[in-house]
């Protein structure tokens, strides 16, 4: 395996961040992402069309200038490669979906007060997976041998997977939560969409603010499978980065439009488990079998797929 190569100029990056800097700026103050109210399924659906819009104009984008200035084959290459990445990263962030209600539940926010704790999960999120992302390439470049535990370590995690398909993570008992309580002033009381109240004089951290440390955490733990799993489809990157983030800035919209009919989708936790073994197991196969990227995109595409269709199917036979 060869080290980390991208076809991106310290333009295109330069250009890609603050295209997620305004994004963001317009999500907080002109769009209302950090004022409380209950989103319903047709905003939570434009949302995610805008942004699954978006994250395919840019793969257009990309493919055009790759077109003009390498040539049409490797912008073809890297087209397919950002959609593979885009599709698995939003795939395994339904996960996220999952987890996201049962904390939710389990601490009884209000639906009002969940974007908010979303917008601020998603800022985080984005500047621990550009961390991430970043420490996994300059790894990768200097010891290539660790895509082989990458691809380990993902076949695991899906063996796993399949196997605790059916449990719930105990969310009030998670570490984090614990060291959480003992090193913070905590306040549990109904505060509303405040992270810190000011009472006789001392500061205290709201149960909102205990939720969206945890909502952090756990994307810390999902992410540690999503990143492998792109560096499975391509050595780039810029091509790592920007469908990782695309994927991310559209978790929020994915989480509302997914939260009422969450359970009609129970088998989709089968799909995801097989796709991570799909790549590990490609990624350990690299040295004697390469598997082309547009058979990857048609595997993990099935797989997602073939899983939705079944529990929508079963979900339909069970209410009859």
């Amino acid at each position: 395996m060869n080290g980390l190569e991208s076809m991106a100029t310290g333009p295109m990056w330069a250009g890609f961040i603050a295209f997620v800097l305004v994004m963001l700026a317009l999500d907080l103050w002109v769009f209302g992402g950090n004022k409380a109210h209950k989103v319903s399924i047709k905003e939570a659906g434009l949302w995610s069309l805008g942004w699954f819009s978006l994250a395919l104009l840019f793969n257009l984008g990309l493919w055009w200038y790759l077109k003009g200035t390498v040539g049409p084959e490797i912008a073809e290459q890297k087209s397919l490669e950002f959609l593979s990445g885009y599709l698995i990263e939003k795939a395994l962030s339904v996960d996220n979906v999952f987890v996201f209600l049962l904390i939710f539940a389990a601490f009884q926010i209000k639906p009002e007060y969940q974007r908010r704790v979303l917008i601020y999960g998603v800022l985080g999120a984005i500047v621990m997976r550009a961390i991430m992302i970043l420490a996994g390439a300059w790894v990768v470049t200097e010891f290539s041998w660790v895509l082989y535990l990458f691809g380990a370590f993902l076949l695991y995690t899906g063996v796993r997977m399949l196997k605790a398909v059916d449990e719930e993570p105990d969310v009030k008992n998670n570490p984090v939560l614990k060291l959480a309580r003992r090193t913070l002033p905590v306040d549990e009381g109904d505060h509303g969409e405040k992270f810190i109240i000011v009472k006789n004089g001392k500061r205290y951290v709201t149960t909102l603010l205990l939720v969206l440390i945890l909502i952090e955490a756990t994307d810390v733990v999902f992410a540690v499978d999503s990143i492998p799993a792109i560096f499975a489809i391509t050595n780039d990157p810029f091509i790592v980065f920007t469908s990782n983030l695309f994927a991310i800035l559209g978790l929020r919209a994915l989480y509302f439009l997914l939260a009422d009919i969450a359970d009609r989708f129970h088998l989709l936790k089968y799909g995801l488990a097989l796709v991570l073994c799909f790549i590990g197991s490609k990624m350990l196969l690299l040295p004697w079998f390469h598997i082309p990227v547009h058979i990857s995109l048609t595997v993990v595409a099935t797989l997602i797929a073939g899983s939705v269709i079944a529990s929508l199917y079963s979900t339909r036979k069970e209410n009859k």
